[in-house]
């Protein structure tokens, strides 16, 4: 007679997520005593789909949360309801294990705190201390800290955040970041990878990421100002920027810097095609947290275009460079790297802080061990 396998539920809904948990799906799987639950959130049901294909993994349970122009108030609510079902009854897991700093995620550890599952938080204790920066991400990760019962940090620093906090040192493991997982699976080992950073016609390539709430309006446009006068003033570079499919970044990407002949517009790629394309880069522009994390791997400098960051271990390494959102800034900074090799080359080879390709193992043998398997 078969002995029933504890369930470990991994939970993710947006593009981020289910990179930086696929790699943590793959490994459960692979472990002789656990089954894996996988639970999709559907926020990003669309980009979500090669990631899925690509990695061979099957959606278990996938929720209907999204609506057009939604708020925060009905996606909290409607995703209640839909974790209830998915946590409670015949499909109750044993472990719930969720990522990063979604309203989702948060939603998931709390509905898994009323079932009684134990939690662990996949990118645990990143801070900024600013609640409202990044919003709602800040506070998102707070409150998945105080429902987990084990907190998995990608750098030591994570892990004095939550002594800061008062978490017990026993409920943390550091890691590393399970993206750079996922980045080595997808574009092999770090000494492997190209730091041409040439686009087609031997121009330098100048990669662009822009999305996050906190931006939209005024200062994205601002931001995409000084992008259209950094392409006009530098012939020799061709920009490219896979666009978020949110309107308050598609409308004002497209009126301000349209019509910029080496500029290029692009729809968003799937992730494969991205980390191809972030490897052949010059440099990066960006206010992603990933692209922060991933970039390093490659030997690619970053440019953060945002006030604060939660992830300063590049940035003490000197990979990343934090310039904030203002456009002389960000105009001073960039004319730096694409006027200096030198300065770039020392950007790239500061390393990176990471992890080293391993934080899923850790995860899901820390699990097994504190399921007694």
């Amino acid at each position: 007679m078969s002995v029933k396998k504890p369930v470990v539920a991994v939970v993710f809904g947006t593009r981020p997520e289910a990179i930086k948990m696929a790699t943590v799906v793959l490994e459960l799987k692979r472990h002789p005593g656990l089954d894996v639950q996988v639970i999709s959130t559907g926020q990003h049901r669309q980009m979500l789909e090669p990631i899925l294909e690509r990695f061979r993994i099957q959606v278990d349970h996938e929720m209907d949360l999204m609506e057009p122009n939604q708020s925060l108030f009905r996606l909290s609510s409607k995703a209640l309801a839909a974790f209830e079902q998915a946590l409670t009854g015949t499909g109750r897991p044993d472990f719930l294990l969720v990522q990063g700093d979604t309203t989702t995620a948060f939603l998931g550890a709390l509905s898994a705190f009323y079932a009684k599952i134990p939690v662990g938080h996949v990118e645990a204790g990143l801070r900024t201390d600013n609640k409202y920066f990044p919003f709602p991400e800040e506070i998102n990760r707070r409150m998945i800290s105080v429902c987990a019962d084990w907190h998995f940090c990608p750098t030591a620093s994570n892990r004095e955040n939550l002594l800061r906090e008062g978490t017990s040192s026993d409920q943390i493991l550091v890691t590393g970041n399970t993206g750079v997982d996922a980045l080595l699976h997808t574009v092999g080992r770090e000494e492997d990878a190209s730091v041409s950073g040439k686009a087609e016609g031997g121009k330098k390539l100048v990669l662009v990421t822009l999305h996050r709430r906190e931006s939209f309006g005024a200062t994205l446009e601002g931001v995409f100002h000084a992008i259209r006068a950094l392409a006009e003033e530098h012939p020799d570079t061709e920009w490219v920027y896979p666009v978020h499919l949110n309107p308050n970044v598609q409308e004002p990407a497209r009126r301000i810097l349209g019509d910029v002949p080496n500029i290029r517009l692009i729809a968003p790629m799937d992730y494969f095609e991205f980390a191809q394309l972030m490897k052949r880069a010059y440099l990066i522009l960006t206010d992603s947290g990933g692209v922060q994390e991933e970039a390093p791997t490659l030997g690619i400098p970053v440019l953060v275009l945002r006030n604060e960051t939660e992830r300063p271990e590049a940035v003490l390494t000197g990979v990343v460079k934090l310039v904030g959102t203002g456009p002389a800034d960000i105009a001073r900074e960039t004319r730096r790297l694409l006027a200096d090799p030198a300065e770039r080359t020392r950007m790239g080879r500061a390393g990176n802080p990471y992890g080293d390709g391993k934080a899923s193992e850790r995860i899901v043998a820390h699990v097994a061990r504190v399921l007694g398997v």
